[in-house]
């Protein structure tokens, strides 16, 4: 009978709380803070989870998750090395490449670019180009002929439309003396078409067809090197090497963690500190409760002494004011997470209307790789951020709790 007395009796005194107009408003406050900690939680987490899901999803779709260069020498037989790939348990596509670096004239001098010679019907297995540019700009590719595909960032900033032509200087090598180099050559292209992507991409990587980019470095036979791309992008370092190590002839072996894992780190670290300082605002809310129910102890001291000397035990009157304040922490939990899931939920199209209803850009296409501010909310997540919080609250009731089954009957009595 001591547990639903002592939940009957803290429900009383919680909703008597009113009758003491300061002990309402901290009380009040506590639950505002905890709710808030609770949903703002919750909100940048989704935040991370959402830059995460575009990291894998369009940039690691589209630069290579892992490849393989020849040192000395292209790659020959390409075929047998993307069969090998496919071998390994993990690996779900292998596609060639031809890479080269060149300059491109711009207003006020030269833009370095890598330049980057695919075959559609192959880096498709392995990339995700396609859907950042329109069918005929894909097709183009597959062309054998002088077609280039900028970022739209780049486009703009050389202040060229699709059927323009630039000039691009590219090192020429001598294919009779292996590692000399002949004097840059200007090479005429027509733009074909450009691709959206958002971030640094879109200003450093050009594509031209691969047997094109052949031509142009005399490149008879062989590829420069066969990207891959993983089942599970934290396996690209593992399996990556795995390939390498199987080829007999001498490789580079490169992975996203190397070109783009500054990114992931940079959004790890941000949830990190985001994490510890919300959980730390969570639990300033529930220092709150401490300072609630300690007032309430005083307030009620003369009630406690009244039904201790009726049989109540010490053990039941510390459960009436641990129900009291895990009762602040309920609410507060409860909409905590119904604001956080529901700001969450649609946090991508909050975004966009203050975008648009206070006219600025909260994340830039030319910095980041994104435009636009992600979300995608893991059930995990929240459950995690509500039974944290409640429990931190339920600890913060401990000490009042056990302070109020210390009075003294007689005391309380006699001073009342």
């Amino acid at each position: 009978m001591k547990g639903p007395l002592a939940l009957s009796i803290g429900w009383r005194f919680y909703r008597a709380r009113q009758s003491n107009s300061f002990i309402s408003f901290i009380s009040f406050a506590s639950t505002a803070g905890i709710a808030l900690g609770v949903a703002v939680l919750i909100i940048v987490l989704s935040a991370m989870n959402g830059f995460e899901r575009e990291l894998e999803h369009r940039l690691l779709g589209v630069v290579p998750q892992a490849d393989i260069v020849g040192v000395s020498e292209p790659i020959a037989n390409w075929q047998s090395v993307a069969e090998g790939a496919l071998l390994i348990e993990g690996i779900r596509g292998a596609a060639p490449f031809i890479r080269m670096q060149g300059l491109v004239q711009k207003p006020g001098g030269f833009q370095g670019l890598a330049v980057v010679g695919i075959d559609p019907k192959e880096e498709i297995k392995v990339s995700t180009l396609a859907q950042f540019m329109s069918d005929a700009s894909w097709q183009s590719l597959g062309q054998d002929e002088n077609h280039i595909v900028l970022g739209q960032s780049l486009l703009t900033k050389l202040g060229l439309e699709v059927g323009d032509t630039l000039a691009l200087y590219v090192q020429d090598m001598d294919p009779e003396a292996a590692g000399s180099l002949r004097a840059a050559k200007s090479h005429r292209f027509v733009v074909s078409g450009a691709y959206n992507l958002g971030g640094e991409l879109e200003l450093t990587t050009a594509y031209i067809p691969m047997q094109y980019a052949a031509q142009i470095l005399n490149m008879k036979s062989g590829v420069t090197g066969v990207r891959i791309s993983v089942d599970k992008v934290f396996d690209a370092p593992v399996k990556v090497r795995e390939l390498g190590y199987a080829q007999k002839q001498s490789v580079y072996i490169s992975d996203w963690t190397r070109t783009q894992g500054h990114l992931y780190q940079d959004i790890q670290l941000v949830r990190t500190v985001m994490y510890l300082v919300l959980v730390l605002v969570i639990g300033v809310a529930c220092f709150n409760i401490v300072s609630t129910l300690v007032m309430a102890v005083r307030d009620k001291a003369s009630e406690i002494a009244i039904l201790m000397t009726m049989g109540l035990s010490r053990l039941a009157v510390m459960g009436i004011f641990m129900v009291q304040g895990a009762l602040n922490g309920l609410l507060g939990c409860g909409l905590g997470g119904i604001i956080g899931v529901s700001v969450a939920l649609n946090l991508s199209a909050i975004a966009s209307t203050m975008e648009q209803l206070l006219g600025i850009q909260l994340l830039s296409a030319d910095v980041y790789f994104v435009d636009f501010l992600p979300s995608e909310l893991h059930g995990s997540d929240a459950v995690l951020v509500i039974v944290m919080a409640f429990v931190m609250s339920l600890i913060a009731t401990l000490y009042p709790a056990w302070k109020a089954s210390q009075i003294a009957p007689a005391q309380a009595l006699a001073g009342r």
